[in-house]
């Protein structure tokens, strides 16, 4: 069964509903790759190999289309009854932290019949963009194992781009479903605020800025699994607007021609966008164009605001970094110290210490106007805006650790590489990032797409038509878990 490493999870879930493989084989078979890969990568850093086949066995599989499909959890934001979870934090791996519920988005994937085979790696409390954690250390890149998978889903991207498992969950704050996604040559989508629930735990969570899914190879298992764990549960603060038909056949349909805005260049002139990614952004425009749709170059006003959004969207992520310090120190029993956690942490949370209240009520306030002018230019007519999802190839492993006496110090270097990503965070569109370009290197290099707030079914269907003409499927990275 090697061809199952890069089977999507829509092929490998057919299997089971035709007979042609029962879903302990397919669990059996991707801790097979596991185990061969993992070593060389350090994606997967908690196994739950024996749980997964316990739960084969007993036919604990759900009644969704993903029965018996194999899948990784993030060992961050959704938790699993009687599994670790541990968040990046050595504080939490020290203290043998086990969750004592399913979130909902969890319980949703058990639902659609998915096994997960264990945790993924991410950066301490999904605070920056590679991860490269003290607790559990870097994961890298298979396409090069010299280079960063982004975070902070790195851990989830690294193992599905490997080939381990067709699909992992993921979750973004700030691109961190997107910007993985783009380092490892896969699918990743951030659905709208609202679209999936943060239950039990949160009704919201960094002011409406984080959003779970999933990183795939495919856009059908991306728009099939949005099918699946998308809705609202009691007491959730906002609904994202019910779609017209199924994502998934949105994935198969043919879009109306969309009027598309593309931006080439780096937002307030804050740098020079890398060669590569305008070469990227080159090839997807003749595409979209060879497809029947119009585009220009334009791009809402407000992105340009970009050392403002920067500022308040930092004054949001401080403020919860300090918070969820004082939360897992409840949690624990212990107080969280300095030592527990990474300077760059430490330093995060004393800046969010230091916020007052009124600061922070301006912050959101500023951050909800900020929503409304970006939003005014898909009132204005345009369906999509396309963007790099990160503005330089994939880093290399250390080039984004903060140095040792300045915790702090590697903030420009990492807000400048995800220009593009945190903006979308802010108002809760929905965004996706696609492999549709390498570059000389043989370095995924991947292009955002942006679309009005509830219109992932958009984002789906033109997505579909790019994998189409600028096709991805049949790439290899250098570790790979095909024999």
């Amino acid at each position: 069964m090697d061809d199952l490493a890069f089977m999507d999870a829509t092929a490998q879930a057919e299997l089971v509903r035709t007979g042609q493989a029962s879903p302990e084989e397919l669990i059996d078979a991707a801790i097979e790759r596991i185990e061969r890969v993992n070593p060389e990568i350090n994606a997967v850093i908690i196994e739950l190999f024996e749980r997964a086949r316990e739960r084969a066995a007993a036919g604990d599989l759900g009644s969704g289309p993903f029965r018996g499909v194999p899948f990784l959890m993030k060992d961050l934001d959704v938790c699993t009854a009687g599994e670790p979870f541990h968040c990046g934090m050595r504080f939490l791996k020290e203290a043998e932290y086990v969750s004592d519920h399913d979130a909902y988005l969890a319980a949703r994937f058990r639902e659609a019949g998915f096994v997960w085979l264990g945790k993924t790696n991410t950066p301490e409390l999904g605070l920056t963009v590679t991860t490269e954690p003290a607790a559990y250390g870097p994961t890298r890149n298979p396409w090069n194992t010299e280079h960063s998978v982004g975070g902070s889903s790195g851990g989830s991207a690294a193992a599905v781009a490997a080939g381990m498992v067709p699909a992992a969950h993921a979750s973004d704050g700030g691109g961190s479903i997107r910007i993985p996604a783009s380092e490892c040559g896969l699918v990743g989508l951030k659905p709208s605020r609202g679209r999936i629930s943060l239950g039990p735990d949160y009704g919201e969570y960094w002011k409406g800025l984080v959003i779970s899914h999933v990183v795939t190879r495919t856009v059908r298992d991306t728009a099939a699994i949005l099918d699946c764990v998308a809705g609202a549960m009691p007491g959730d603060p906002y609904v994202a607007p019910a779609p017209a038909r199924a994502y998934v056949e949105e994935a198969a349909a043919k879009p109306r021609p969309l009027k598309i805005g593309v931006v080439m260049a780096m937002p307030s002139g804050i740098g020079d966008l890398h060669p590569d990614c305008v070469a990227a952004l080159e090839a997807t425009t003749r595409a979209l164009e060879d497809l029947g749709h119009t585009v220009e170059a334009s791009h809402p006003a407000a992105l340009d605001e970009f050392p403002e959004a920067t500022a308040n969207f930092m004054t949001i992520v401080s403020s919860w970094t300090a918070a969820s310090l004082d939360e897992w120190g409840t949690a624990v029993g212990r107080t969280v110290a300095a030592d527990d956690v990474e300077p760059a942490t430490w330093g995060l949370a004393e800046m969010g210490r230091a916020v007052g209240a009124p600061q922070y009520v301006g912050a959101c306030k500023w951050l909800d106007g900020y929503t409304r002018r970006m939003a005014s230019w898909w009132a204005e007519g345009f369906d999509v805006l396309v963007t790099p999802t990160i503005t330089q190839p994939p880093p290399k492993l250390g080039e984004l650790r903060p140095p040792d006496d300045d915790p702090l110090g590697h903030t420009d270097k990492v807000v400048g590489l995800i220009a593009f990503t945190p903006p979308f965070n802010i108002t809760g569109q929905p965004a996706m990032s696609l492999p549709l370009h390498w570059n000389d290197a043989g370095l995924p290099i991947g292009v955002q797409l942006v679309a009005a707030y509830g219109r992932e079914d958009v984002l789906i269907a033109v997505a579909a038509q790019l994998e189409q003409a600028l096709p991805w499927r049949g790439r290899r990275p250098q570790v790979c878990a095909a024999k």
